[in-house]
């Protein structure tokens, strides 16, 4: 409710700015963070509403909130400390999916349908040069996962009942990975859905940052070069968020801190068959992003050193926060919602 009000608040402010220029710009957003009981990085993030929240990470780490943050729950599957859920789907406050990284058999999809009272596991990666990255999901049946290339393309892993049970699709209608290339699991943003069949898949590591896109459900692909950063294994689209099948934008760089990330940001109005860079990029590596729901052209992107929002669809970005996380997403509700380090977990509100 609170944010449901901030963002109207939000929303008139910045018809007000656009209608009379000398007046103060749009009120300034920043993180109410939550004390989540773990010190897991918390790579994994998928908030249901303003109440009901999951987030995973490292150490096995699943973690569960249905009162707003005041409390968490840890629900993490048994005997999973050594693996690494750096992705996360939930579909309300009893049933999720969430996907451990990894080579081989460290690769895995585990579900719940009890709260994280109970978990099965539906996947196990048999193939030793498969590293699973992503999961998106087009609705409570529909999903997908993807590992970084084998046999010189991208894997993609599909289900149709509500990540019970998994299929890996018929590789011929992707297209040839580059060199080095692969995805990057720092946000769970790797692969993103919107509607009913579209998805995209970011991509880096190699001599272009590129992204994929599917319009059918993964089955066959295209692929579109961006300007963000690459030539190196640390450089690439880290983060995709679309508003709709045609807005998008890409958020990523050099993931070392030691290393400048000049283009960090890019946008498409074409469903990502064409990308432009931002004329004011994120000022670092970026590796997650989300729109603010019902403010048009408004996002939030996040990444260790800090946060930055845009109000004109990602061309400009300006810096509101310097803490540290690693994903961002926002809810039907009017909730955003941001994760990293140290157990970080923090709450979009207006200072």
């Amino acid at each position: 409710m609170k944010l449901r009000i901030a963002l109207g608040v939000l929303s008139a402010a910045l018809v007000l700015t656009a209608s009379q220029p000398a007046q103060a710009g749009p009120p300034r957003l920043g993180w109410e963070l939550k004390q989540t009981g773990t010190t897991e990085r918390l790579r994994g993030l998928s908030p249901v509403s303003g109440n009901v929240v999951w987030a995973s990470g490292s150490g096995g780490v699943v973690l569960r909130t249905v009162n707003g943050g005041r409390t968490w729950q840890n629900v993490s599957p048994p005997g999973t400390e050594t693996l690494q859920f750096r992705d996360i789907e939930a579909f309300d406050a009893d049933r999720a999916v969430a996907l451990s990284i990894g080579e081989g058999t460290d690769s895995r999809v585990y579900r719940t349908e009890d709260g994280g009272r109970t978990w099965a596991e539906t996947f196990r990666n048999d193939e030793p040069r498969a590293f699973y990255d992503c999961l998106a999901f087009f609705d409570r049946r529909h999903g997908l996962a993807m590992s970084d290339p084998v046999d010189g393309r991208f894997r993609i892993l599909a289900t149709d009942d509500g990540g019970r049970s998994w299929r890996v699709l018929p590789a011929d209608g992707m297209p040839e990975a580059l060199p080095g290339e692969a995805g990057f699991a720092a946000s769970g943003q790797c692969l993103v859905a919107s509607g009913s069949r579209d998805v995209w898949l970011a991509a880096g590591g190699a001599e272009r940052a590129r992204v994929f896109h599917s319009g059918d459900r993964g089955r066959t692909w295209t692929v579109a070069d961006t300007p963000v950063p690459a030539g190196d294994p640390a450089r690439g689209v880290f983060g995709l968020a679309f508003r709709d099948r045609h807005r998008g934008i890409a958020v990523g760089g050099d993931y070392r801190p030691d290393q400048q990330s000049p283009s960090a940001g890019a946008v498409t109005r074409d469903g990502g068959r064409t990308w432009h860079p931002s004329s004011a990029p994120p000022p670092a590596y970026r590796s997650g992003v989300a729109w603010l729901p019902h403010l048009p052209f408004a996002a939030v992107a996040v990444g260790p050193s800090g946060s930055d929002v845009t109000y004109s669809g990602g061309r400009s970005w300006e810096t509101f926060d310097g803490g540290s996380f690693d994903t961002v997403s926002c809810t039907r509700d009017l909730t955003c919602w941001a994760s990293g380090e140290q157990g970080r977990v923090g709450r979009l509100v207006l200072r």
